[in-house]
């Protein structure tokens, strides 16, 4: 077997992860000797046992010992650089150490600013081989939020949009659920439940009331009711705290709502304004030229508390927003064959170019159809910040 072939199946196994682990990054773990697999391990959620240590504990004792004896080698395969520092968990590089390994085959680097490169050189300094990057692009779709979050201080946003065939999002007077059938509404848990932050507007949560939340029942894969008790950060961007006391989200633990810095009531956290949105955390940030929270800003301050990857659900003009703003990492846009008409909302509220060459372009990455709708993943292009 080669070391392609072993790192696949390192890379398949972090996948495990993809719901569960955010903050932390989703890692894989294979060990082999012999030509064999002899244990597997993989990052599950934040404050356990990391990949490497999950797959060293998973590990007989009669591969170690013959390990030590230096009668068989072991290798490891890792999707990410092994850690090189103490946190909640111990190092996994001084793991591999005292395990005794003798070879190490890493699938990238960790942008992380105090590993990046530190893991890899506890192991060459111990003697171990390490061979990589190997299989590198594949290990970053895995976790485009944790490296953007170190290279750029921002975290990696998806643009959730839902419409008609003719590109309508809402009737006149405002009605829209449901536009998307059920296959669709549980393929957005999924988006939901690997994103570290759901962001939306006030103007969302006045027309639909939505909780925002990741239902294990409609989530439909493996783990799913410890994903759906993953803390993730519910961000309503309400620039003049125009919020209701009553609305759905603000009975979640995480909600947060965001509003302009001259607003009186920044920085309180326990009552926002006379009190009647007890226990919600306020933030404050500063305004765009349009007075209303400045997006970028919000976005670093949630990377700073640890977002990887962000979900956007709103409306028209905040996603316009986010478009113009090109904060936009990846649209995922679930089409109904539906008609509106022309009296109904648009997908996007965004002043139009006056020529066809300042067109926002797109990349299409997959499309899909769930159920009878069609889901598109698309990025944009010449995406410059």
């Amino acid at each position: 077997m080669t070391d392609e072939y072993f790192m696949a199946q390192a890379l398949r196994i972090a996948e495990k992860g993809l719901y569960t682990t955010q903050p932390n990054p989703r890692v894989g773990c294979v060990l082999v000797q012999h030509g064999k697999v002899v244990a597997t391990g993989y990052h599950l959620t934040d404050g356990e046992g990391h990949a490497e240590a999950n797959a060293l504990a998973r590990l007989s004792s009669e591969s170690l010992n013959s390990a030590d004896n230096g009668e068989s080698a072991i290798t490891a395969y890792v999707t990410l650089e092994p850690c090189s520092f103490q946190g909640r968990t111990p190092s996994c590089a001084h793991a591999l150490v005292a395990a005794g390994v003798t070879r190490v085959v890493y699938a990238m680097t960790d942008p992380h600013h105090e590993n990046q490169g530190k893991g890899l050189d506890v192991l060459r300094a111990a003697g171990i081989k390490v061979d990589g990057p190997l299989l590198e692009a594949s290990a970053k779709v895995l976790n485009p939020g944790h490296i953007k979050k170190y290279e750029e201080g921002l975290p990696f946003v998806r643009l959730k949009l839902a419409m008609t065939l003719d590109g309508k999002t809402a009737l006149k007077n405002g009605k829209s659920q449901w536009i998307t059938g059920p296959e669709a509404r549980r393929d957005v848990q999924k988006l939901r439940a690997r994103s570290s932050a759901i962001v939306t507007g006030v103007q969302t949560i006045i027309d639909d009331d939505p909780e925002l939340t990741v239902r294990a029942k409609e989530l439909d894969v493996e783990f799913a009711e410890l994903s759906a008790k993953v803390a993730r950060r519910i961000v309503i961007l309400d620039s003049k705290l125009r919020i209701s006391a009553g609305a759905k989200v603000l009975a979640n633990p995480e909600a947060t709502i965001v509003c302009v810095n001259n607003n009186p009531d920044v920085g309180k956290t326990t009552a926002l304004g006379d009190g009647k949105y007890l226990g919600t955390e306020l933030w404050g940030t500063k305004a765009n030229a349009e007075g209303r929270v400045d997006l970028r800003s919000v976005l670093q301050q949630l990377a700073r508390t640890g977002a990887n990857e962000v979900l956007f659900e709103c409306g028209a003009t905040l996603a316009g927003s986010l478009i113009k703003a090109q904060l936009v990492d990846e649209l995922v846009i679930y089409t109904a064959p539906k008609l509106m008409g022309n009296e109904a909302k648009s997908l996007l509220n965004f002043t139009s170019p006056d020529n066809m060459r300042d067109l926002v372009e797109l990349e299409i990455q997959d499309v899909r159809q769930l159920g009878r709708d069609v889901r598109t993943i698309a990025r944009i292009r010449s995406h410059s910040r």
